[in-house]
């Protein structure tokens, strides 16, 4: 009987294991590269629940400043149209007002819809924590769908991983421990450590890995380098800091273009000129589709007086006219008079020309008297047609009304 350097007795019956030291040194690298690859998983899965979130409340805290601002864009673009009568004013005009989401109706979309579904709870913003971070990692090293070759077990592998990612992106510690303890019961399968073709799956096993960690590094790329990431990575510490400072920058443009639709709605003095607007703190502002003093020099009408069998010209947008119009009226948006205006009656016959306040209406009769049309312009727009109890229909049947 032998002793070795470490004191152990070997027999004849209890031969000394050896290892081959390549296969050693490739089980010990496949192991830390997997390692390197689940980290890099959940690294990647954490930034992209944190850009969610912070897409989300970007959303809600900026989307309305955002929509103001374009609200404003095309009220000034409108105003210097209506002012100029230019084609080129007009069509920028048209194109900024298109750029203004038309906002549904919110009372009647919610009608509908069940206390559940019409009161929704407001959205949490999750960071995931160091517990469900590591839970997560550990999940993913054991029951990942590509740890397995077999359909069947992938498969089910798959479904587990969706239940694990879910409750991660909820960051719900508790919801996996739990599914920790479900799979710690479950049969996993791998190859055996004596298996004669160990050698050549660890070579295998580790080129497959390399192209795992380059998949998920090229979508940590992406993800860094996607418009809500580029901007959380100026502030990855304080993302509440930043969308204040966000919000206050977008407060301080959108004054500034109030304040400039004030300067272009004032009354301009006899022999003064209008320039570009000079930018103060603003104040008490009005829609300038209903400022009088854009239109003084215009034909115009109230409906009351319009004809019963008159030529109308409506310029709204699709949905404004779904909603309700004059029946007979000729349908153009503003934005494609331009290019149809040859579909208007013959030159000499009278047009009235309706919107919805008499602003975008205006910006058209304009138009067309630049161009020796007979044209007017109906104050008050819709609005006023509906209140003089001028006749109305709707595109669906239903009570017509102005949108």
């Amino acid at each position: 009987m032998a002793v070795t350097d470490e004191g152990e007795q070997v027999s004849a019956e209890s031969p000394v294991q050896w290892t081959d030291p390549e296969r050693q040194q490739l089980e010990e690298l496949v192991a830390a590269t997997e390692l390197a690859w689940l980290t890099l998983e959940v690294d990647v899965e954490t930034l992209r629940v944190e850009i969610d979130n912070f897409a989300l409340v970007h959303h809600q805290l900026l989307g309305p400043l955002y929509a103001r601002l374009d609200e404003l864009d095309a009220l000034i673009a409108e105003t210097v149209a209506v002012r100029s009568g230019s084609p080129e004013d007009i069509r920028r005009a048209a194109e900024a007002r298109g750029r203004v989401e038309a906002l549904p109706d919110l009372e009647a979309l919610l009608a509908d819809l069940p206390p559940e579904v019409a009161e929704p709870e407001p959205p949490r913003r999750v960071r995931p924590g160091k517990d469900a971070q590591r839970i997560y990692r550990d999940l993913a090293r054991r029951a990942h769908p590509d740890l397995s070759t077999d359909q069947a077990e992938q498969q089910r592998r798959s479904a587990f991983i969706a239940r694990v990612n879910e409750a991660y992106a909820h960051g719900d510690t508790g919801a996996l421990e739990q599914l920790a303890e479900e799979w710690s019961t479950a049969p996993e399968t791998a190859p055996e450590p004596d298996a004669p073709d160990r050698l050549e799956w660890l070579r295998q096993r580790l080129e497959w890995l390399k192209a795992k960690i380059g998949q998920v590094a090229a979508e940590q790329v992406r993800l860094e380098r996607s418009a809500m990431g580029e901007l959380l990575r100026l502030a990855p510490q304080d993302p509440d800091g930043l969308l204040t400072e966000l919000a206050e920058q977008l407060l301080a443009k959108a004054a500034e273009r109030q304040a400039e639709l004030d300067r272009l709605l004032a009354p301009v003095p006899d022999g003064a000129s209008r320039g570009r607007a000079v930018p103060d703190n603003g104040g008490d502002h009005r829609d300038p589709q209903e400022n009088p003093t854009m239109f003084t020099q215009l034909p115009s009408t109230d409906a009351a007086s319009v004809p019963a069998d008159a030529a109308l010209l409506d310029v709204r947008e699709q949905d404004e006219w779904d909603a309700g119009h004059v029946d007979g009226a000729l349908h153009i948006p503003i934005g494609e008079v331009i290019a149809r205006i040859d579909e208007l009656p013959e030159p000499d016959r009278r047009l009235y020309v309706l919107c919805r306040v008499g602003g975008r209406s205006a910006q058209v009769v304009q138009y067309l008297v630049a161009q020796g049309r007979d044209a007017v312009n109906v104050d008050g727009g819709m609005f006023a047609w509906e209140a003089a109890g001028r006749p109305m229909v709707s595109a669906n049947g239903r009570d017509p009304f102005v949108l």
